[in-house]
């Protein structure tokens, strides 16, 4: 019979879909699971934005993977509130961000508003350490990601935005 332990083992090895360097589990999405006595589970996330196109890739690979567990159904609900922000990815997960050539996001804005024009800190280039480095897009290989180029190592990365 699967645990409620055993249910958050399980997604955590769920790749997110766009970085699939880290779990969901590590991305923060997943906010709560529970496993009732016969066995169902339910799963609840929060997309890491209104709109990502990802979530029911996300949902999908879920409900497979804790079927394939062993549990007897599976629930997934999708709550907005509160709204995911880039302090749920813990350090270990930054770090594997780092390592896979994404830059790690900075602090989230504090009042729960998200602002597209702010002023920017230098973003430190994930292959060579430089903060020499020039935002090139806001919107890089998805919309949760911007575009920089290291002026020292000449690279292009792509950065989490901190929402």
């Amino acid at each position: 019979m699967l645990t409620t332990p055993r249910a958050w083992e399980v997604i955590g090895t769920v790749p997110d879909p766009e970085v699939p360097v880290i779990s969901v589990v590590e991305l923060g999405i997943v906010r709560d699971v529970a496993v009732d006595a016969e066995g169902a589970v339910a799963v609840t996330i929060t997309p890491t934005y209104s709109g990502c196109p990802a979530m029911y890739e996300i949902e999908k690979d879920i409900r497979t993977a804790l079927t394939e567990a062993g549990a007897s159904s599976v629930t997934v609900r999708t709550v907005l509130s509160p709204a995911w922000t880039t302090d749920w990815i813990g350090p270990e997960a930054r770090e594997k961000l780092r390592a896979y050539g994404i830059a790690p996001p900075g602090r989230a804005e504090q009042g729960g508003l998200i602002t597209l024009t702010r002023a920017r800190q230098p973003v430190t280039c994930p292959w060579c350490g430089s903060r020499d480095t020039e935002l090139k897009s806001e919107f890089g290989s998805t919309a949760c990601k911007a575009i920089h180029v290291c002026r020292a190592c000449r690279q292009p990365f792509d950065e989490f935005k901190a929402l």
